[in-house]
């Protein structure tokens, strides 16, 4: 798209204005991402989200990580993965995958009981895998479509699809079911500890990509088709090398990657307070 001609004093205020046009113009023109309609909307709720997570919530999580120690940290973040268990049980039988879901079940009862409440994760060197799902993954085996791509205020990345999920979620959550103040408190550890948990994550994110908008985008996008099944999602980076006797001769070819950072996201659930 041709850039238009500017005055050599042309006032900041003024530039300012015509780039975020062009920006808006070119999400829509011919450059645009078919997943991604909603571009310009988009960008504004990433750029306040982003805002709020870097004045907001990275000094909350920095503090936290300061203050609390190690086996602390470890502690509260198992108790939220054995919660989180409890919807993957649900989801996973939603989904028809029996041996997961009875193995979801398992990690719950025994992180429960022998974990002291899930705070000592048991079920891991047990040999019971976790098998992390939500209720939009399990829209999308039924056939749902994700619809395009949306950023939710404060959750972040989503879709139409996933932002259903993520409120059928909340209510998957055992949290959700206890006294007000508890539940609350709970949310808010839950959010704290995970934005603690994606500080290194975040420092990538800078190091990484020049549009930080396009590269969570993209990253979530391929991730969720990915976990549908989709093995075109991610790209191909050639056989391991323990195939590379069994396969047929190949070009040798140049690993989640890309968790979506961008805006601090309770990984299992998320409501409105």
């Amino acid at each position: 798209m041709p850039a238009p001609t500017l005055p050599p004093r042309m006032p900041a205020v003024r530039l300012a204005i015509v780039t975020t046009a062009l920006l808006a113009g070119c999400a829509t023109g011919p450059q645009a991402n078919p997943d991604d309609p909603l571009e310009p909307m988009n960008r504004a709720v990433y750029t306040v989200n982003d805002k709020l997570d870097q004045y907001v919530a990275v000094p909350v999580a920095k503090g936290y990580k300061a203050v609390t120690p190690e086996p602390v940290r470890t502690a509260v973040t198992n108790f939220f993965s054995n919660l989180a268990d409890v919807g993957n049980f649900a989801n996973n039988l939603l989904q028809g995958k029996g041996v997961a879901a009875a193995e979801s079940f398992m990690r719950v009862a025994v992180n429960s009981v022998l974990g002291i409440g899930g705070l000592i994760d048991i079920a891991t060197p047990a040999g019971l895998p976790k098998h992390s799902q939500d209720f939009g993954l399990t829209l999308g085996t039924w056939g749902v479509p994700s619809g395009p791509y949306l950023v939710l205020p404060f959750f972040g990345p989503s879709s139409f699809r996933d932002g259903v999920g993520l409120y059928v979620n909340f209510w998957f959550d055992p949290v959700t079911y206890t006294e007000p103040a508890v539940r609350n408190s709970l949310f808010g550890l839950n959010v704290v500890d995970t934005r603690t948990n994606l500080l290194a994550a975040t420092d990538l994110l800078k190091l990484a990509a020049l549009d930080k908008y396009a590269f969570v985008r993209d990253g979530y996008l391929q991730r969720r088709r990915s976990l549908l099944g989709d093995s075109a999602a991610l790209p191909d980076y050639g056989e391991d090398e323990d195939d590379a006797g069994a396969a047929a001769p190949a070009p040798a070819a140049p690993a989640e990657p890309v968790a979506p950072a961008g805006t601090p996201v309770p990984a299992q659930p998320s409501a409105p307070r």
